[in-house]
């Protein structure tokens, strides 16, 4: 009797325990959910889909219509045409400029993403005195200038003779790719737990059978993210397309709808938004196919 009479005054003594966080309960009201959700959400897409809207319109407006406001408005168009996209594909080097374009980009990534994958696992993994260093070194590699490299990186391809080539823009876009991807699988690299790759050396495992077997695997979604922006970047580059290439039929899209489609002070408006357009669906699409991988590698790898 005396035990129960004591739980009892001990159940009446404590607070009963109760559950109060709100969590996404707050958006349960309909005003507050449009104020807080769908009103940044609406600002957000059209900003970010606006571009892509006006430079559609204008690829198939007729001349007639792109300055005179008075008559059209410049958000809407009237009797399309195809006009600007059939002179675009078909009167000028844009097929050429876009296929440059696609090589260059998949060779430059390429060749930065293999040299970046030895660097990072060579800083993050191998533990060697001044890694740290090494890699704070290579980060600040990639915040010097374009525009200050140029300069020697062109005295360097007159010398191999590869100038006006692609090879001149494949040889020296690694040269700021390499230090960003190095740093972005620096950091993918170390959210990897050592114990996976001690575990392997107490096996009798080479560094290079860990690397590719258990490393790899591992930073798939890293490896991916690093190579859509070295793709990314070398895609829209100029300053380095414009000075290394010279003839039209071996400039990529940025230099060649830039160079080609304005004339003095005549700009084709109509062909030039729609090789920005058509430039830049490629880019969208390897996003969309690898948004995944792309958020996942944001969040890190294995957990320790």
């Amino acid at each position: 009797m005396n035990t129960q009479a004591q739980s009892q005054d001990r159940t009446q003594a404590d607070p009963v325990l109760t559950d109060n966080a709100e969590g996404m309960s707050y958006l349960n009201r309909l005003p507050r959910r449009v104020v807080v959700l769908y009103l940044p959400m609406a600002v957000f897409v059209f900003v970010l889909l606006f571009p892509f809207y006006w430079m559609a319109i204008t690829a198939i407006k007729p001349n007639s219509q792109l300055t005179d406001y008075n008559n059209y408005s410049p958000f809407w168009v009237v009797s399309p045409t195809l006009d600007h996209i059939k002179y675009l594909l078909f009167e000028t080097s844009y097929p050429g400029w876009l296929v440059n374009t696609m090589l260059v980009a998949t060779g430059a990534t390429i060749l930065s993403l293999a040299a970046s994958i030895f660097a990072a696992y060579a800083i993050e993994r191998i533990r060697y005195t001044g890694a740290r260093t090494v890699g704070l070194l290579i980060f600040l590699a990639y915040l010097v200038p374009p525009s200050i490299l140029f300069i020697p990186l062109a005295f360097i391809v007159f010398k191999f003779g590869i100038y006006d080539s692609r090879l001149a823009l494949i040889f020296t876009y690694p040269t700021f790719l390499i230090p960003f991807c190095t740093w972005l699988l620096m950091g993918y690299f170390r959210s990897i737990p050592f114990e996976l790759e001690e575990s392997a050396l107490v096996d009798g495992a080479s560094r290079w059978q860990i690397l590719i077997k258990i490393i790899l695997p591992l930073a798939v979604p890293g490896l991916i993210s690093a190579g859509i922006f070295a793709f990314t970047l070398s895609w829209n580059e100029f300053i380095y397309a414009l000075t290394f290439i010279q003839s039209s039929e071996n400039k990529t899209v940025p230099v060649g709808v830039l160079t080609e489609l304005v004339r003095g002070d005549v700009f084709e408006w109509g062909a030039l938004m729609a090789g920005a357009l058509f430039g830049s669906l490629p880019v969208v699409l390897l996003y969309s196919f690898f948004v995944d991988y792309y958020v996942s590698s944001m969040t890190g790898a294995v957990k320790e």
